[in-house]
Formats: structure tokens, C-alpha cells, sequence
């Protein structure tokens, strides 16, 4: 179970040097094997927050519980040794290491053949393509997105999170994530926070919270806060047709 008791992260200023809330006052459970969707504006702070849980920024105020373990000051090895991963928006590369045993790395253990050809095919990927390639600049964005998060799986995460996992990703590979996201759902007790727009990722949600300005604008089960999304960008289309009309 994850717990976030009243978080909070400033920065300084460059204009004054006074703090600057990134995120305030938030609060939420995540218990274990249930799936949450985190959406909201852009520059809201929905990335910053996925950043906190993992460690790779501290927040100035609140605390963050780990199946009952205070981890507020642990740092991203910690957490990582604690079952908790996290796939970037751009995720790092590594010349002269093959996905193959990137993989393995990440399994901690040597993968058979078949079982990372699972992982690869389970992200969009031809494995015998790309079993034995390095994970360098040869490979497009899309394609180092989809082979961390193949990573991911592999690991048998206790709780994974996933920032924006379809930006850079073409649509046909989408529908493979969106499946794999679905069979992680339904048939693991791992817990899954996704940063996301994407309608078809909400609809897998157990939960959704909506982020903007730091703070958390409405949070619910899919059935509460799923219509409501839907209902807003109804509005604004129409608003925008008007305009375009006039």
C-alpha cells in the first residue's frame, strides 16, 4: 500500500528568491493491485508528483508510507530495493548493452530466450529484432520507451510507475500497451500509477485523480471522475467551435 500524507514541494524563485509551490497539500491512498490514473493540465504538477514517490526529488513537507515503511527520505536505490520502479518520459540509453541483457539486469537474474521475447512482444516489439541490439541511438525515442517499459514488467514490480508511457509511441503499439496495462491490472497484485491524457488508459482505471495548479482538483473512482473529464472536453470543443465561428 501507498500512502501520501499531505505532500508538498516549493522551489525558489528566480524572480525574488520566494518559494514556489510545485505541489501542496497532497493526499491520497494507492492499495495494493489497484490501478490509478493521475491526469490533469499540463504544468500541473502530475510528473513532479510521480517524481516524489519514486525519490528522484524530496518533498519540503508531508510524508510518503510504503506498506507501512516511512520512505519520505529514502532515496531511488532504497526505493527500488522496496519493489518500486518508474519509467521516464525519455528514458536513459546504454551503448554496448544489449536489450537482452538489459532485461536480465532488471530481472535480476539470467532470462531465458522466450521470457524476454514475452516481455518485447508484450510492448510492441519483434523480439528476434531487437533481442540482440544495443540500446543506443540507433533506436528511435519510441522504441527506448517501449523497451524500459518492457523492463518494468520484468522486474515483478510491487508498485510501477509509468510517466506518460504513450507519448512517442505510434498508435498500433499504443493498442499493445493499453493490453499489457489491462493484463497487469487484472491478474497481479502489483499496483500501477500512470501519468496520462490518454481516454483509453483512464478507462482501465480503478481510480483517477485530477491535478492541476499543485493540487489535487477531484479524485474518484473511474465511474465519478471519468464522465466529468469527458464532459469538460465536450465544452471546450464546443467553446472552440464557437470561437472558430465567429
Amino acid at each position: 500500500m501507498l500512502e501520501v500524507k499531505n505532500i508538498g514541494f516549493n522551489v525558489k524563485s528566480d524572480a525574488d528568491g520566494q518559494p514556489l509551490e510545485i505541489i501542496e497539500d497532497i493526499s491520497f491512498t494507492l492499495d495494493d493491485g489497484k490501478f490509478l490514473v493521475i491526469t490533469g493540465p499540463n504544468g500541473g504538477g502530475k510528473s513532479t508528483l510521480a517524481r516524489l514517490i519514486m525519490g528522484i526529488e524530496k518533498p519540503t513537507s508531508g510524508k510518503i508510507l510504503y506498506n507501512g515503511e516511512d520512505i519520505t527520505n529514502l532515496g531511488i536505490t532504497e526505493r527500488a530495493k522496496l519493489g518500486i520502479g518508474y519509467a521516464f518520459q525519455q528514458p536513459p540509453r546504454f551503448k554496448g548493452l544489449t536489450v537482452r541483457r538489459l532485461l536480465s539486469l532488471a530481472h535480476g537474474s539470467e532470462l531465458p530466450e522466450d521470457e524476454c521475447c514475452s516481455y518485447l512482444t508484450q510492448v510492441g516489439l519483434c523480439s528476434m529484432d531487437y533481442l540482440n541490439r544495443e540500446v543506443d541511438s540507433s533506436l528511435s525515442g519510441g522504441e527506448v520507451k517501449r523497451i524500459e517499459i518492457a523492463t518494468l514488467m520484468a522486474r515483478k514490480l510491487g508498485l510501477a510507475i509509468y510517466d506518460e508511457p504513450e507519448a512517442g509511441i505510434d498508435l498500433w503499439s499504443f493498442s499493445m500497451l493499453v493490453k499489457s496495462f489491462k493484463s497487469i491490472s487484472s491478474s497481479c497484485n502489483e499496483s500501477v500509477i500512470i501519468i496520462s491524457h490518454q481516454e483509453r488508459i483512464m478507462q482501465l482505471a480503478d481510480e483517477i485523480i485530477v491535478i492541476a495548479d499543485g493540487k489535487i482538483r477531484s479524485q474518484g473512482t473511474k465511474d465519478e471522475i471519468f464522465p466529468t473529464l469527458m464532459g469538460e472536453f465536450d465544452r471546450k470543443c464546443e467553446l472552440h467551435g464557437e470561437k472558430e465561428a465567429e
